[in-house]
C-alpha cells in the first residue's frame, strides 16, 4: 500500500493545495496524481509553470479568500502558501502573506469541514544557532520569516484546538533542493560549474537540508498516521557542513571545481560591490554572505522515531536531481 494510500480511502475525494503552484507543492500534487487521486485543486496567486493534467487551478490570494467557495466538503487540505525568499521582501510582507494566509485559510478550512491539515512552517522558527535543535527545541525567531511562520503555527494551532476530531501536521523543512527550486542550491550549482567555490571564512558551517522528493513523502506519511497532531523537523539526520555539500557537488557532476577559503569580510565587500548583479540570480547578497557563515544545525527527531529514511542521501539525491535535468541541476 502506498503512502497517499493510507492518508485517503477514497482517491475520488476533492484535495486542495494551497501554494501547489511552487516548487514544493508542485512535487506534491505530481506524486499524488501519480498516485492516482483523481480531484485536486491547486490554489495560487500565481500561474504555475508547469500544469499538470487533471488538476484544476485557481489563482487566488490566500488572504482573501472568504469568496471562494467549492461548494462542497475538503477532507484534508494542504497550506504550502507563502513568501519565504529572504533577503528580497519588506518585512511586513512576511507577517501579511504568512499570518494573514494562515488565517484565511483556516477561516477557509471552517467553511469547508476540513478535517485535516499539513501545513509547511520553516526552521526558521529556531533562529541561525551552532548548536543542534530537535523539535522540542524551544522556537527563538529572530527573523521576519521566522516570526511570521511562528505566528502562524499558532493559527493552525488554534484551529485544531476547536475540535477534538480534527488533525494538523506542521512540517518544518530545512533548505529543500531539487527539480525546479531555483534557490541555494541551484545558485551553489551555478557557481561550481563556472569551475570554483569562495567558503566565505570557514567551511565547517553546518547547512541542514533535505530533498524535495524526501519531503514530499514525509510529509504524506505524516499525513497518514493516526495522531492528532505531528510536528515534524523537514532535514536529513546528517548535519552536512558546507564543504560536505561542495565535495558531494564535486564527486557527482563537478570534478574541475577548484575552491578557496577566502576572509569573510573581503567577500561580503565584494558583494556590495556586486551587489546589482544579485538581480542577475547570481547570488552575490551581502545578506547571502552572513547566511554561508552560520549553522543551521537540526535534527528530525519525529522522522527518525517514524523509521523514515533520513541518512546518507545528499549523494543519492543530486544524482537523481541530475538525472531529471538531463545533466543539469535546474
Amino acid at each position: 500500500m502506498t503512502t497517499s494510500e493510507l492518508v485517503f480511502s477514497d482517491k475520488s475525494q476533492l484535495i486542495v493545495v494551497f501554494g501547489g503552484a511552487g516548487f514544493i507543492g508542485g512535487h506534491l500534487i505530481e506524486r499524488l496524481k501519480s498516485e492516482g487521486f483523481e480531484r485536486i485543486v491547486c490554489v495560487d496567486i500565481r500561474a504555475p509553470k508547469r500544469s499538470i493534467e487533471g488538476v484544476e487551478y485557481l489563482q487566488h490570494d490566500v488572504r482573501a479568500l472568504d469568496h471562494l467557495d467549492l461548494g462542497e466538503a475538503v477532507p484534508v487540505l494542504f497550506n504550502l502558501a507563502a513568501v519565504h525568499t529572504t533577503p528580497g521582501h519588506e518585512p511586513w510582507e512576511y507577517y501579511d502573506t504568512n499570518v494573514m494566509g494562515g488565517i484565511g485559510i483556516t477561516r477557509f478550512a471552517r467553511r469547508h469541514q476540513t478535517r485535516s491539515i499539513v501545513f509547511t512552517s520553516s526552521i526558521s522558527i529556531y533562529g541561525p544557532d551552532e548548536v543542534a535543535k530537535d523539535e522540542t527545541t524551544p522556537p527563538t525567531p529572530v527573523s521576519d520569516y521566522g516570526r511570521s511562520k511562528f505566528m502562524a503555527e499558532q493559527v493552525h494551532l488554534d484551529w485544531l484546538a476547536e475540535d477534538d476530531g480534527r488533525k494538523l501536521v506542521i512540517a518544518r523543512p530545512a533548505v529543500v533542493f531539487g527539480p525546479g527550486e531555483g534557490g541555494n542550491f541551484t545558485r551553489l550549482a551555478r557557481m561550481l560549474k563556472k569551475g570554483f567555490f569562495l567558503y566565505p571564512g570557514r567551511k565547517d558551517t553546518i547547512k541542514s537540508c533535505i530533498y524535495v522528493g524526501d519531503l514530499v513523502s514525509w510529509l504524506l506519511d505524516a499525513g497518514s498516521r493516526q495522531d492528532k497532531f505531528i510536528l515534524f523537523n523537514g532535514a536529513f539526520s546528517n548535519r552536512y557542513t558546507i564543504e560536505e555539500i561542495v565535495e558531494t557537488f564535486r564527486e557527482v557532476a563537478y570534478p574541475q571545481v577548484k575552491a578557496y577559503t577566502l576572509p569573510a569580510g573581503v567577500l561580503k565587500t565584494a558583494a556590495a560591490i556586486l551587489r546589482p548583479l544579485s538581480v542577475a540570480n547570481l547570488g552575490i547578497h551581502p545578506d547571502r554572505i552572513d547566511k554561508l557563515m552560520v549553522s543551521t544545525n537540526i535534527l528530525p527527531g519525529w522522522a527518525e522515531g517514524a523509521g523514515l529514511e533520513t541518512r546518507d542521501r545528499l549523494r543519492a539525491s543530486l544524482e537523481e536531481w541530475k538525472s531529471v535535468g538531463k545533466g543539469e541541476f535546474v
